[in-house]
């Protein structure tokens, strides 16, 4: 069994991992809920229709901005879970609040720590300029090593042309090869069982009661409940190598 530290780059999710896309989202559709008079809705109800609709409008429109593509769903989503009918602001307003939606308590300073041991870098479905608002504000603009979006891409996770992007990327940029990248992330779905098929270790930020990117059949080589947690196995690791 490998150690963490044995890893050269992280490579991360960011909505699910780093920031609560499920808070956020949930905030975004407030006022369609109060609007329907329906917000007694039950957010993991809620969430699991959003997964849905967006896994699939993505794998059918995978070169569509993020936002534009979070504004799409959004009327269909209201449809399904019996909102009012949006006007294109509405949908438009759903699309643009990405990049307010906030953060973990422990990312950014978990975030610090492991930028002294490994380079970080971004493997995200969203959109640049979301990333950047988001990176602004709930990150309280980190600086990660390397950002590499579904944008950039023209693909989004769990496709796997994304993970082989990172890879190649990661290559040429810092020299790593994939057996010293890990891939970091909360959803199996977009980014385990994916990383499991390219041959990739990872380590799952569980995020207890997180309802998005969930599988039946979980995948990981380390799990923690939070990124803090991790960062602590870190600095036990090398406490231990110390010694």
């Amino acid at each position: 069994m490998s150690k963490l530290t044995d890893f050269k780059l992280l490579s991360f999710d960011v909505y699910g991992t780093l920031i609560d896309w499920e808070r956020g989202a949930i905030a975004a559709l407030e006022p369609m809920l109060k609007a329907s008079n329906k917000t007694d809705l039950d957010p993991k109800h809620i969430l699991k229709v959003y997964h849905k609709l967006e896994s699939a409008q993505q794998a059918e429109n995978p070169t569509q901005k993020y936002s534009d593509s979070l504004a799409t769903v959004h009327p269909h989503m209201c449809e399904e879970l019996g909102l009012n009918h949006p006007t294109a602001e509405e949908s438009e307003a759903f699309g643009a609040s990405i990049g307010s939606w906030p953060a973990f308590p422990d990312s950014v300073a978990a975030l610090q720590r492991l930028q002294k041991h490994f380079k970080l870098v971004v493997l995200s479905n969203v959109d640049n300029a979301s990333f950047a608002q988001g990176n602004a504000g709930g990150l309280e603009g980190f600086k990660f090593d390397a950002v590499y979006t579904a944008e950039n891409i023209g693909s989004y996770k769990p496709d796997l042309k994304n993970f082989e992007y990172m890879l190649r990327h990661v290559k040429e940029q810092f020299g790593f090869e994939k057996s010293e990248v890990l891939q970091t992330a909360q959803s199996q779905f977009h980014d385990h069982h994916p990383a499991r098929e390219m041959g990739m270790k990872s380590a799952w930020i569980y995020r207890p009661g997180a309802i998005m990117g969930n599988r039946d059949d979980p995948v990981w080589t380390w799990k923690f409940d939070t990124l803090g947690e991790m960062a602590d196995t870190v600095e036990k690791e090398l406490g231990e190598q110390g010694k």
